[in-house]
């Protein structure tokens, strides 16, 4: 069991049932209410395990969460905020995430408001949750096409993290939660880059080879998460590739929605690109991030149709200031910088870059 330390809590990476979880509904929250938070994937792929391993969860009470980005809204929220209330729930209960992003997004948040905070356990079951979205105490919902516009920051008790639930996983969420491992080594390390790189996809994704991307991807982020843990400065930097991201992945949610990991490493090279262009990466570096993430990601025929929406939507960022819009350059691989200003020329600039890498033959 892999212990990582992320500001007031522990990330425990392994088998679920050698973890302290079972230690803490027994013990800790053995006369407490359980309610476990799930959605339409997790309650048909997840939950039974959890509930026939784990007897003291029999009686928990079970909330479900319509599946999918575009379901991370005010008004699921205060469906489930109902139900809590319904069910009686007080301050002193546990609620437990089962899910992926959404779901550790949403239920966070919902446990971090209701009657000013119940305790929360995170459980991710998707790549993206595990070393990303379940990590880090944030909170958040949309507000329409707006990423994460409304939400908090709030540390659970706990994260588990067990691999096994990756097995229900189909490939497009694989690749959607990768774009974030690699994002986590392009800020921070350069070694673990190249070694993501110069492996053969069935090495990569062996069993051996993901704990080793779970702990290696975790600790990148629990450490920066730690320094700073509400984003006053260096938490910026897990930002890279947001900024533009998140607007193609806004501008798509109505049309075609696109994974939050392929929206990233679109961004990914977007914003690499504006990164050489202000001087701070140099060309050699831009190609091969490019090269990576083409391969991996596709792009839209039509994304140059959104500029327009994309830069209302940019306007928007958490990141930014009464100057403009705010974005993370890489200086290099495995080191980026943050809080550059950027203009809509920038913004175009970017985006067309980005469809001719894709499309200018």
């Amino acid at each position: 069991m892999k212990k990582i330390k992320c500001n007031s809590y522990t990330v425990e990476v392994g088998n679920l049932e050698l973890s302290s979880f079972p230690t803490l509904l027994e013990e800790s929250y053995k006369d407490v209410r359980k309610v476990i938070v799930v959605d339409e994937n997790t309650h048909d792929f997840c939950l039974e395990y959890l509930l026939t391993a784990f007897p003291t969860l029999e009686d928990a009470e079970v909330i479900l969460l319509p599946a999918g980005e575009e379901n991370k809204v005010m008004e699921v929220c205060f469906q489930v905020l109902e139900a809590l209330s319904d069910y009686g729930v007080v301050r002193s209960d546990l609620v437990i995430t089962l899910g992926g992003g959404v779901v550790s997004d949403m239920g966070g948040f919902i446990a971090s408001i209701y009657k000013r905070g119940l305790r929360c356990i995170h459980i991710p079951t998707s790549l993206l949750g595990m070393v990303d979205a379940a990590i880090g105490g944030k909170t958040g919902i949309d507000l329409g096409n707006f990423k994460n516009q409304i939400g908090t920051f709030y540390d659970p008790v706990a994260v588990f993290v067990d691999q096994r639930f990756l097995t229900t996983l189909p490939e497009e969420e694989w690749r959607s939660g990768f774009a974030e491992v690699l994002k986590h080594a392009l800020i921070s390390d350069k070694k673990e880059w190249d070694r993501l790189i110069s492996s053969k996809q069935d090495e990569l994704f062996s069993e051996e080879s993901v704990t080793k991307i779970l702990e290696k991807s975790i600790a990148i982020k629990a450490k920066v998460v730690t320094e700073d843990p509400t984003e006053k400065g260096k938490r910026k930097s897990l930002n890279f590739g947001h900024t533009i991201g998140h607007a193609i992945e806004g501008y798509y949610l109505d049309l075609n929605p696109m994974s939050h990991g392929n929206c990233v490493a679109l961004g990914i090279i977007a914003e690499a690109f504006l990164s050489n262009q202000k001087g701070t990466l140099n060309s050699d570096e831009l190609n091969e991030i490019v090269q990576v993430m083409m391969a991996l990601y596709p792009c839209p025929e039509d994304l140059l149709t959104g500029v327009g929406i994309m830069l209302e939507l940019m306007k928007n960022d958490k990141k930014n200031d009464q100057q403009g819009i705010r974005t993370c350059f890489l200086n290099q691989i495995g080191e980026c910088s943050w809080n550059h200003l950027i203009d809509e020329n920038d913004i175009k600039m970017a985006l067309n870059y980005l469809y001719q890498a894709y499309y200018k033959n």
